[in-house]
């Protein structure tokens, strides 16, 4: 697995103000953007490609890869007319991935060096278990720094489920392995990846592992604040 897409088309509209001027990607935490901290983290994996989608404000994100000049090799996919949602994002940057399994991320989490162990694991789970289209990194919603997250699945077995909404004990962490062919099944342009999670399980073809690493997840304006106290090691 030597490629990742990061999604960093959303609006960011639960960081507002913060977000009204600057995308979300580019809010910082440290010496770091949330975005140049993901791209560092692929990096020190080994990842050689990545790709970017943008929709807000994304003139800033785009001259902010230009100037950074990361190591890897950086494509960003420019959704111009409409965002496409999650799933749609995808879709529109599938032609980047050929028919191997890439590594989807979100900016929006803190990726430390804890989590390369884990994504080890992930990739490794992953290749083992032949059905899986789909692998996912979650963990207890008790290791969330915002404690206001509910929970979004359950884990048995490493299979991922969530048939009882009241009951759910895991929390999404914004990584996943994924097989590029499950989305060409959808004829929309815009949809959440969360219909390709619902049919997946259905198929018990959605696969996870738990995380040990305290989730951070710069979620709203007061947990942004929250985390800029916190001193951080990249």
């Amino acid at each position: 697995m030597m490629k990742a897409m990061i999604l960093s088309a959303g609006y960011g509209k639960r960081l507002n103000p913060l977000t009204l001027t600057c995308p979300k990607p580019l809010l910082k935490i440290g010496n770091e953007t949330l975005l140049s901290n993901t791209i560092k983290f692929l990096e020190k994996f080994g990842i050689k490609k990545i790709v970017i989608n943008v929709h807000y404000l994304s003139e800033q994100i785009i001259e902010y890869v230009n100037k950074k000049k990361f190591n890897s090799s950086i494509t960003i996919v420019e959704e111009k007319e409409n965002i496409l949602d999650t799933g749609g994002g995808v879709l529109n940057a599938i032609q980047y991935f050929s028919n191997k399994p890439f590594l989807i991320i979100n900016p929006d989490t803190i990726w430390n060096p804890k989590h390369i162990k884990e994504l080890k694991l992930l990739e490794e789970s992953f290749a083992l278990n032949e059905k899986c289209k789909c692998s996912m990194l979650v963990i207890d919603k008790t290791k969330s720094f915002d404690k206001n997250f509910k929970g979004d699945f359950n884990l048995k077995n490493n299979l991922i489920s969530r048939k009882t909404a009241d009951n759910l004990k895991y929390i999404f962490t914004g990584m996943q392995i994924i097989k590029p062919n499950v989305f060409f099944e959808f004829d929309s342009k815009i949809f959440s990846i969360n219909k390709i999670w619902d049919k997946l399980i259905k198929n018990e073809e959605l696969c996870g592992i738990e995380s040990n690493t305290d989730f951070l997840h710069v979620s709203t304006v007061e947990i942004y604040k929250s985390l800029l106290e916190k001193k951080f090691k990249y």
